[in-house]
């Protein structure tokens, strides 16, 4: 397999795997983001990354990570937002290929761990995840504050000195 980094030239494939993902996990309806938008994130303020597997020379997969840190470890990581086949490749070793790429990119980067969420129906991506030795995070349960909520949150005067 080959792989290639994305460029700002992208835009409109960057988008297309990410509402095909999304069309996938039942969620298309959640996607808002734009070329505009990503391109701004991605590219100028470079806040994420994205790579695409590629066979012979066509884009048949991307996988879409940035930098976390690990007070823990005292180091970055790296988070996998998202990982995506197209369903016609899937089998084919792709997936496994990127993963794999984004563990050497990690480690060539001094990181100390690659990490992602998974679907708790995706059994077919569970099972392939385990079968790389990942390992699930028990007693964890991710929080989000996002939307409205955010929006409210953020907004609201801070005062330190109020109990919690």
């Amino acid at each position: 397999m080959d792989y290639r980094f994305a460029t700002e030239k992208d835009m409109a494939l960057i988008l297309q795997f990410i509402k095909e993902l999304a069309s996938y996990e039942k969620m298309l309806c959640e996607v808002v983001a734009e070329e505009a938008t990503l391109r701004e994130w991605i590219f100028e303020k470079q806040k994420a990354e994205v790579i695409f597997a590629l066979e012979d020379e066509k884009e048949v997969g991307f996988a879409l990570f940035f930098h976390n840190f690990s007070t823990f470890l005292g180091r970055a990581g790296l988070y996998l937002e998202d990982l995506y086949v197209k369903p016609e490749y899937r089998g084919k070793g792709y997936g496994k290929a990127l993963i794999q790429t984004l563990a050497k990119i990690a480690l060539e980067r001094g990181c100390g761990r690659l990490e992602w969420w998974c679907l708790d129906w995706n059994k077919t991506s569970i099972d392939f995840y385990l079968s790389l030795g990942a390992e699930p995070m028990k007693d964890w349960t991710v929080y989000r504050i996002a939307g409205d909520t955010l929006k409210s949150l953020g907004s609201e005067k801070v005062s330190w000195n109020q109990e919690l």
